[in-house]
């Protein structure tokens, strides 16, 4: 097996636009192509364009695909409607968050699950055994979709001149199938960046002439490419967990904050589901540590797995770190003790390399675009 990281189908067109790549999951993608700060500050004003092609796209298909789907995850996924998304989890039987999904219903019998690159042969395997004994199958499509994300308040008026689909009728968590700039794409409403935006899965041999014509669409308006590092603070101001530091097997979704996306109330068992309503008891009556923001005081930059500290005791972790270009100062996401987790308890700080920082916790997100 090679052990070079996988190419995506624009690889020759971010190296043609001078991009610093990173081996990331596997596969060679753009870290940056200019300023990290200038991308993440496109986003939030005007728009950034992202490659999103390691995203690992698995369809289900079959007269029984939303009740292997249903036993297979978390949510209710035979509730969502046609043409639209569902945020979920895949968990373990202990309740341990294998990944984090967004799964589209395509037509009545076929959906889409979209995993993290770095899980989606785990996603791929767990969905794989659990389908034994559904009339449904499980397909690596992993080959057969680039995946390009248009982000920011200018992205609707830039895919507009592109398409006829109905933009405006597209809610988020929402997609359907279209052309943009002549190309047949999957349009779905979604982003990991905190503002309005889109993403289009369309077949590899289509996503340079997509790129190219989203780049020339939005030039007069500030449309620049993004890598991977500003996705990274775009989601970390928006609140937004990533798998292996907000999210891991040793949590589960009540232990992140997130049991709202455990649907005890569907029809029949889920793996998993014992374990997950032990702990949402266990969350109701003692939580354990929660999912914070910490706002920085200073200028030094937490990282990821820093100690959380207050009265010289430790009381919780940093999961991510990093300066926030939105608040111009550096902000944190971290796992702290019930006792200290409230906006503005007092003394809350983080160790950096021996020296306590005072912090300020706040509740997620640290920002919210204006609707």
């Amino acid at each position: 097996m090679s052990t070079s990281p996988r190419r995506t189908a624009l690889d020759a067109l971010h190296r043609s636009l001078g991009a610093t790549m990173t081996d990331f999951a596997g596969w060679d993608m753009p870290l940056r192509y200019g300023s990290e700060r200038d991308e993440h500050n496109a986003v939030r004003t005007r728009a950034g364009l992202f490659d999103l092609s390691h995203m690992g796209e698995i369809t289900v298909t079959g007269a029984q695909a939303a009740d292997l789907l249903d036993h297979a995850l978390v949510g209710n996924i035979g509730g969502v409607g046609v043409g639209r998304a569902r945020y979920t989890m895949i968990c373990r039987e202990d309740g341990g968050i294998l990944d984090d999904l967004i799964v589209y219903r395509l037509q009545e019998r076929e959906y889409m699950v979209v995993a993290n690159a770095s899980n989606a042969q785990v996603v791929l395997d767990a969905l794989t055994e659990r389908a034994a004994g559904f009339d449904a199958e499980v397909r690596d499509d992993r080959d057969a979709y680039a995946l390009i994300a248009v982000q920011g308040p200018e992205s609707p008026g830039i895919l507009k001149s592109l398409t006829d689909a109905d933009l405006d009728g597209l809610k988020y968590y929402a997609g359907l199938p279209g052309t943009v700039a002549g190309v047949p794409a999957l349009i779905a409403r979604t982003g990991y960046t905190g503002e309005d935006g889109f993403e289009l899965f369309t077949a590899p041999e289509h996503a340079e002439t997509l790129w190219k014509a989203l780049t020339a669409a939005g030039e007069g308006v500030g449309l620049i490419p993004c890598g991977l590092a500003c996705r990274d603070t775009l989601r970390l101001e928006a609140g937004m967990p990533l798998y292996g530091h907000e999210l891991t097997t040793e949590l589960t979704p009540f232990d992140a904050g997130l049991g709202r996306v455990v649907k005890f109330e569907k029809a029949g068992d889920f793996v998993g589901r014992a374990a997950l309503e032990a702990a949402a008891e266990r969350a109701e009556s003692a939580p354990p540590r929660k999912l914070v923001g910490l706002v920085a005081e200073g200028r030094r930059v937490p990282r990821a797995g820093m100690a959380v500290v207050a009265g010289g005791e430790v009381v919780g972790e940093v999961t991510s770190g990093a300066p926030s270009p939105t608040l111009g100062k550096p902000i944190a996401m971290a796992y702290v003790d019930a006792a200290h987790a409230a906006p503005g308890t007092p003394g809350v700080g983080v160790d950096i390399r021996g020296t306590h920082e005072p912090y300020e916790v706040v509740a997620l997100p640290f920002y919210k675009r204006r609707k």
